[in-house]
C-alpha cells in the first residue's frame, strides 16, 4: 500500500471465512443470533482512497447491479462523515475481486476498510469500538473487519473475542450462483436453536486437528443452501474426495482447509475446468488494523 497525504492506494478488504456457523435463536426483532468463528484470508477486493476537499463521497467504479447510492462503501463513508462532522469527502475506487453472495463477507469487508482508511485519510483518530458501532449499523460482518483479528463471535456476529488459530491454506470454490441472505435466513426449515457451544471447545478442537472443518461444529445454513442450489452441492459432492469442506457464511462458497499451498494448489489442479477457485493463505490480522486504535 503506497500512502500519501492525499490518497491511500492498495487498500486490502480480505474476505473472511465462518469456520463453523450454528444459528442458537431468533430475536423478537427478527434476527437471528449465532455462533461462529470468523478467519481472516488473504484474498479480496483492492480499494483506493483519493482526498476530496469539497466535502463529496464519489464512487468512481461501476460496480454492476449496486447503484453508487446503495452501495456499501458509499453509505460507510456518507456515515463516518456525518458521525465526524468532517468537511473533506472522497473518490472511492474499488477493484471488485469478491464474488457477490458467496458468503465471504466482500461487501462487509468493502465497507470496513473504507472507514479504517478514511479514518486516516481524514485525520479522525476514531477509536476502534467507534467504527465497530458506526459498521454494526451498516451490516452485522462489518464489526468484525474492523476488529481485525480472527474472533469467536456471538449475538448477530458483533459480540466478538480475539482467538489464535493455526496457519492454514485454503482452497475456496465458488459456483457461479448467487445465494441471497435474506431468503435462507427466512427459510422454514433453518436450524434456529443449535446448542450453544464454548470458545474453548472450540479452541481445543483446533490445537489438535491442522486440518479442518472436520474437527468442530457445522453450518447451519448448508442443508438450506444445498437443498435450493445443485451447484453449491456439487461442489461439496465432489470435495468428499478430495478434503473435509463447508461452506461459508449464507452463500455459494465452499472451502477445504490445508497444511500447506503445495497441497491446496494440489487440489485446486483437480478442479473442472470451469469452476471458479482461489487459494489463499490465514491472516492474524486485518491489513489496515493500524489505521484505528
Amino acid at each position: 500500500m503506497i500512502e500519501t497525504t492525499d490518497s491511500l492506494r492498495e487498500c486490502a478488504a480480505p474476505a473472511k471465512l465462518n469456520l463453523f456457523l450454528h444459528v442458537t435463536g431468533r430475536r423478537p426483532d427478527g434476527y437471528h443470533t449465532l455462533q461462529t468463528a470468523f478467519q481472516l484470508i488473504d484474498w479480496g477486493d483492492v480499494l483506493h482512497f483519493t482526498l476530496r476537499e469539497d466535502g463529496l463521497v464519489h464512487r468512481k467504479t461501476d460496480v454492476p447491479g449496486v447503484p453508487e447510492a446503495s452501495d456499501l462503501v458509499v453509505r460507510a463513508a456518507e456515515l463516518l462523515k456525518l458521525h465526524s462532522g468532517t468537511t473533506l469527502g472522497v473518490d472511492i475506487e474499488i477493484e471488485k475481486r469478491l464474488p457477490m453472495g458467496a458468503g465471504l463477507g466482500g461487501g462487509s469487508s468493502d465497507a470496513a476498510t473504507t472507514l479504517l482508511a478514511l479514518n486516516r485519510l481524514w485525520k479522525l483518530n476514531l477509536a476502534r469500538e467507534v467504527l465497530q458501532e458506526l459498521g454494526l449499523r451498516l451490516g452485522a460482518d462489518v464489526p468484525f473487519f474492523i476488529f481485525g483479528k480472527n474472533a469467536f463471535a456471538e449475538g448477530v456476529g458483533e459480540a466478538l473475542e480475539a482467538v489464535q488459530l493455526p496457519p492454514r491454506w485454503f482452497l475456496v470454490v465458488t459456483p457461479k450462483v448467487h445465494v441471497p441472505t435474506a431468503a435462507i435466513f427466512s427459510d422454514k426449515s433453518l436450524t434456529r436453536d443449535s446448542e450453544a457451544v464454548t470458545i474453548t471447545d472450540f479452541l481445543a478442537q483446533q490445537s489438535c486437528s491442522a486440518r479442518w472443518p472436520d474437527s468442530f461444529g457445522r453450518n447451519d445454513m448448508q442443508p438450506v443452501v444445498v437443498g435450493k442450489y445443485a451447484e453449491v452441492a456439487q461442489v461439496l459432492e465432489w470435495f468428499e474426495a478430495v478434503a473435509p469442506a463447508r461452506m461459508t457464511g449464507s452463500g455459494s462458497s465452499v472451502f477445504a482447509a490445508f497444511r500447506s499451498i503445495g497441497e491446496a494448489k494440489a487440489a485446486q489442479a483437480k478442479l473442472p475446468a470451469d469452476w471458479a477457485s482461489a487459494v489463499a493463505s490465514s491472516l492474524d490480522t486485518h491489513p489496515l488494523f493500524a489505521f484505528a486504535s
